[in-house]
């Protein structure tokens, strides 16, 4: 391994210090400590694995990784209550969130209770016309349809005015979720949420879909003891129960690593006919994998929350009707494509506007029309793009009055989520919050200039601060003659790999670009070939976005330091590994 190479490294375009993700001078006794190869021991070391937490580790199972779920508070109470209304045949409603883990936390619910004969109602709101989570609104619509019970899933832990309002005209409510939520929880029947103050389960990293697993092996466990049978075995959820949890970006440790472990077996053996259809008409084929779910699958299944019908990917996930299946994902793949088209627009918007801030502490864009359904993806994109916290405003002038709503992202080290709130409290936002790394807001129009002001003012030292620790970091280096299968089996026993547990960043030292080719979508085909001989062919996407396709279509003879993912690509039976450029720095003498 070349230290000088991470050590010293600075790449020419993006400005950041490459450094090992781990102590090197650690990695050798990790190794003999563990008995574990010399790649595996670096990367289980870079991310905090301890040697005697290897085994499981490596080998994660729902056996070993779920606790009593007894211990998530009030998780028994719901599953009685639930089981209570059943029996008497009254109305229950999923009222979920329009994500990935809102549908995958309510098709797992609506899955289990077919399996008793029981149908679950849904009710999803519209991301545009009534916002994130309960309303007032929506309560008094399904208490007007006689709703005997109300379910929240993957929201309404925060909703406090809605709660009240449910407790006021007897609606109710059960809430399951996972999000921080104040000291004084809201007024519901029962409140499952690991991250409510008071529970002690210490799983405040699941995803909403895992807390829904949760609630469902106790819902098994009361229907046992009341002499109840269902059909179905919970292992088959789980590969909803995954799909949830890489989609909501939470850390792949503890019982989640043996969620997504175990799940992804589950979603690729094709027997959920909406996951079937959905990869069908994504050209997507199993065995699946963390990047199939988070890439290919959920994507797709936003897409209908995102700018389509809000419910659609709640019933794709839980339909047994093919035809239905079909019809569902034919349009949550339209609503896709018509998706990244706005995405494309808006981002190149955003991007001219962004050139004009990048000296700012934060880059905050706006302009009319831009779709609340997507200034999170692009706001998402101008933070990689400048490697500084940035929000992406919509404007509504055709509302009464005129409102912007606004979705930011933010880089390490710094809390945008408190910024936000500070806004509101300030009096510059009509609403606002969210968390460290992201937050929403709507606001007038005509303050968004003193919001940037503030904004500089709140968070200027922190971003300064954060920019100068920042750097890429490596977990390998490698020569490209060690680059093959059985060196990816060694890195893919170290998966899943997802949020906490990051894909494997490699370095080559010393090495020439020797072709490369612009392709559809400004990314850019190419070749490194070593001093030895050895090739490695690779692509770098959106190359145009960090400036590296210029590097690389006019490279030459230069030699570069080469930083990046490998990737296996199966085609036609064959498989070749592909090098997923992300940076560059020039050799020097």
């Amino acid at each position: 391994m070349t230290d000088r190479l991470c050590l010293n490294v600075r790449s020419s375009i993006r400005q950041r210090k490459w450094t090992f993700r781990y102590d090197p001078e650690a990695l050798e006794s990790y190794a003999s400590d563990t008995g574990l190869p010399l790649l595996q021991a670096a990367l289980l070391l870079g991310r905090g694995v301890t040697a005697d937490e290897t085994e499981v580790f490596l080998s994660p199972t729902l056996r070993n990784s779920l606790p009593n779920p007894s211990s998530l508070k009030d998780v028994d109470k719901a599953a009685a209550l639930i089981l209570d209304h059943i029996a008497d045949n009254k109305t229950v409603t999923l009222f979920s969130d329009y994500d990935v883990d809102g549908g995958t936390s309510a098709a797992q619910l609506i899955r289990w209770g077919r399996g008793l004969g029981y149908s679950f109602g849904l009710y999803v709101p519209d991301r545009v016309k009534e916002g994130y989570g309960p309303s007032i609104a929506a309560f008094d619509q399904l208490k007007a349809e006689q709703t005997d019970l109300v379910i929240t899933l993957d929201c309404g832990a925060a909703a406090q005015a809605a709660l009240e309002h449910a407790d006021q005209i007897a609606l109710p409510v059960i809430v399951v979720d996972h999000h921080l939520m104040g000291d004084t929880p809201p007024p519901a029947l029962a409140l499952v949420n690991p991250n409510r103050q008071d529970d002690g389960s210490c799983q405040g990293h699941l995803a909403a879909a895992g807390v829904t697993f949760m609630l469902l092996v106790a819902l098994q466990r009361e229907a046992r003891a009341r002499g109840l049978e269902n059909s179905v075995d919970l292992k088959s959820l789980l590969g909803l129960t995954a799909l949830g949890t890489i989609c909501d970006v939470v850390p792949l440790r503890g019982l989640n690593r043996a969620i997504v472990r175990q799940g992804l077996k589950v979603l690729s053996s094709n027997k959920n006919i909406g996951v079937q259809a959905l990869a069908d008409v994504a050209s997507a084929e199993p065995p699946f994998t963390t990047y199939h779910a988070g890439f290919v699958l959920g994507p797709r299944i936003n897409a209908g929350g995102r700018i389509g019908r809000a419910d659609m990917g709640a019933r794709l996930l839980s339909t047994e009707d093919s035809q239905e299946a079909y019809a569902h994902a034919a349009e949550l793949d339209r609503v896709n494509a018509q998706r990244r088209k706005m995405q494309d627009h808006i981002l190149n918007e955003a991007l001219d506007a962004a050139q004009t801030q990048k000296d700012e502490a934060v880059i905050i864009v706006a302009m009319e029309d831009w779709h609340p359904g997507i200034i999170g993806i692009v706001a998402g994109r101008l933070k990689d793009r400048f490697r500084k916290p940035s929000i992406v405003i919509g404007i509504d002038n055709d509302a009464n009055p005129p409102v912007a709503k606004g979705s930011g992202r933010s880089i390490n080290g710094v809390d945008l989520g408190s910024a936000i709130s500070a806004a509101a409290e300030a009096g510059l936002l009509i609403s606002g919050g969210g968390h460290a790394m992201a937050g929403g807001l709507s606001m007038d129009p005509a303050q968004i200039d003193n919001l940037r002001a503030f904004m500089a003012g709140e968070l200027g030292e922190d971003v300064m601060e954060a920019l100068s620790k920042d750097s890429s970091r490596v977990d390998y280096v490698l020569g490209l003659s060690a680059v093959s299968e059985g060196l990816m089996d060694l890195v893919e026993r170290v998966g899943p790999y997802g949020a906490g547990n990051p894909q494997p960043v490699f370095a080559f030292s010393d090495v020439r670009v020797t072709f490369a080719k612009r392709t559809k979508g400004d990314h850019v085909r190419f070749s490194l070939t070593d001093s030895g001989g050895a090739t490695i062919s690779g692509i770098c996407f959106r190359a145009g976005e960090s400036r590296l396709d210029e590097v690389l279509l006019t490279a030459g003879n230069t030699r570069f330091h080469a930083l990046g993912l490998l990737k296996p690509n199966v085609w036609q039976g064959r498989t070749r590994i592909d090098f997923h450029l992300s940076d560059l720095a020039a050799v020097e003498d």
